[in-house]
C-alpha cells in the first residue's frame, strides 16, 4: 500500500469518526434535553408546592430548582447517551451507511472506536458532575434549606398576631422583650383529631435543638380537650418545653448528608466524618464508589447500545429485536449496579461489587462485537441445532 493510498484511508477513516461522533452528539444533547425538562418539571412541581406553600418568593423557588438541576442533569446522561446512540445507529443501518462502511473492510471493532470516544466523553461528563457539581450543589441547597429554615421560625416572632404556620397550630405572641423574651403566649395545637391542646404561658424563650428549635414556656397552664369523651383537663407548669419540629415545612437535606461531601472524604471514611454524617464507613465507601459506577455506566450504555444493534446487520424490516434487546441488557446492567452498590454498604471490604454493573455490561458489550464480527458463529449454531 502506498503512502498517498494510506493518507486517503487514514482521512476517510477520521472523516467517519467525526461524522458518527457528531450524529451521537447532536442526538445525546437532544435526548438530554427532553429527559431534564421532564426530570426538572416533576422536581420543580413538588419544591413549588413546599416553598410556596410556606410562603417563599418565586427567587427562592427559583434558586432551588437550579441547585437541583445538576443530580437530576447525572441521573439522566447515560440514559441520553443510550437512547442517542440507539437513534443514531439505527437510522445509519436502515440507511445503509454502516453497511456501505463495513463493505469497504472496517470491522465491527474499528466501527466501535468512535462510540468509544463518544462514551469517553459521556463519562467524563458524568464524572465531573459526580465528583464536583452534585455534591457542591447539595451542600449548598442544604445550607439554603436550613437558612429558609431558620427564617421560617423566625415568622413565628410577630408581637399581637394570631399566626397559622401549618394547619391545627395557632400561635399568639403580645410582647417581645428586648432580649428576646416572650410573654403572654397562646398556642393551640389541634392537628390530631382526638385531642386539642392549648398552651397559655406568662413568658417563653426560643431555643435552638439539633432538629428544631424548641419554644420553653415558662408559668403557664396546658388544657387538654378530648373530643371523644368531651372532657377537658387543666395542667399548670413551671416550665415547658415544646418542639416546633413539623411546624416549619422546609424542604432538602442535612448538611452532613454523605452526598454532599467530596469523595476524598468519603473514600478516607474518617470517624469525624462518620462522626459528622453519623453514618457507618461502609456507607461513606459505597457512596463514593457509587459515583465511580454510576458514571462509568455513561461510557457503557452507549457501547452497549451499539454493540446490541450491530450483531442484527442490514434488515428491511428493521431491528426492534435488537433494540428491545439492547434496552433489556442495560436494564440488567442497572439491576446489578444497584446490588452491588447495596452490597457494599453492607461492608466495605466489598467495595469491588460496586462495578459488577459496569463490567458485566462491558462484557456484553464485548461478546455482542465478537459476534458481530463472526456471524459464522451464529449461523454454525443454527445449522447444528437439530
Amino acid at each position: 500500500m502506498s503512502g498517498e493510498t494510506r493518507f486517503r484511508r487514514g482521512s476517510m477513516t477520521g472523516r467517519f469518526d467525526r461524522y458518527i461522533l457528531a450524529q451521537l452528539m447532536m442526538l445525546f444533547g437532544f435526548f438530554a434535553l427532553v429527559l431534564v425538562l421532564v426530570y426538572w418539571v416533576n422536581r420543580a412541581v413538588v419544591l413549588f408546592d413546599q416553598l410556596i406553600a410556606n410562603g417563599q418568593s418565586a427567587v427562592v423557588f427559583l434558586e432551588f430548582t437550579l441547585l437541583s438541576l445538576p443530580k437530576v442533569i447525572f441521573v439522566v446522561l447515560p440514559v441520553a447517551a443510550f437512547a442517542g446512540t440507539l437513534y443514531a445507529i439505527n437510522r445509519l443501518l436502515s440507511e445503509s451507511e454502516l453497511v456501505v462502511v463495513q463493505a469497504t473492510g472496517f470491522s465491527p471493532y474499528r466501527l466501535a472506536r468512535p462510540i468509544l470516544m463518544f462514551g469517553v466523553i459521556v463519562f467524563a461528563l458524568s464524572s465531573i458532575l459526580a465528583h464536583v457539581l452534585v455534591p457542591i450543589s447539595s451542600a449548598r441547597l442544604a445550607e439554603r434549606t436550613a437558612e429558609i429554615s431558620e427564617n421560617m421560625t423566625a415568622r413565628l416572632l410577630s408581637e399581637g398576631r394570631f399566626l397559622h404556620p401549618v394547619d391545627g397550630v395557632t400561635f399568639y405572641i403580645r410582647e417581645i422583650t428586648p432580649v428576646g423574651a416572650l410573654r403572654d403566649i397562646f398556642l393551640m395545637d389541634s392537628r390530631t383529631k382526638e385531642r386539642t391542646i392549648t398552651y397559655t404561658a406568662r413568658e417563653a424563650l426560643l431555643l435552638r435543638g439539633e432538629s428544631a428549635p424548641s419554644l420553653v414556656m415558662i408559668d403557664g397552664t396546658a388544657q387538654v380537650f378530648d373530643t371523644t369523651t368531651r372532657r377537658l383537663s387543666v395542667t399548670r407548669f413551671d416550665d415547658f418545653a415544646f418542639d416546633l419540629d413539623g411546624l416549619v415545612d422546609s424542604p432538602g437535606a442535612s448538611r452532613s448528608d454523605p452526598a454532599n461531601l467530596p469523595t476524598a472524604m468519603l473514600l478516607a471514611a474518617s470517624p469525624a466524618t462518620q462522626k459528622l454524617t453519623k453514618t457507618s464507613k461502609a456507607r461513606l465507601v459505597a457512596e463514593a464508589h457509587e459515583r465511580f459506577s454510576d458514571s462509568l455506566n455513561g461510557l457503557v450504555a452507549p457501547f452497549l447500545g451499539f454493540a446490541a444493534l450491530l450483531i442484527g446487520g442490514f434488515s428491511r424490516f428493521g431491528i426492534w429485536r435488537q433494540i428491545i434487546g439492547a434496552i433489556f441488557a442495560l436494564i440488567v446492567v442497572q439491576m446489578l449496579t444497584q446490588m452491588g452498590q447495596g452490597e457494599v454498604r453492607g461492608s466495605a471490604d466489598l467495595w469491588p461489587l460496586a462495578y459488577i454493573g459496569p463490567l458485566f455490561g462491558f462484557a456484553c458489550a464485548m461478546l455482542l462485537l465478537l459476534l458481530a464480527a463472526r456471524p459464522d458463529l451464529l449461523r454454525r449454531r443454527r445449522r447444528v441445532r437439530p
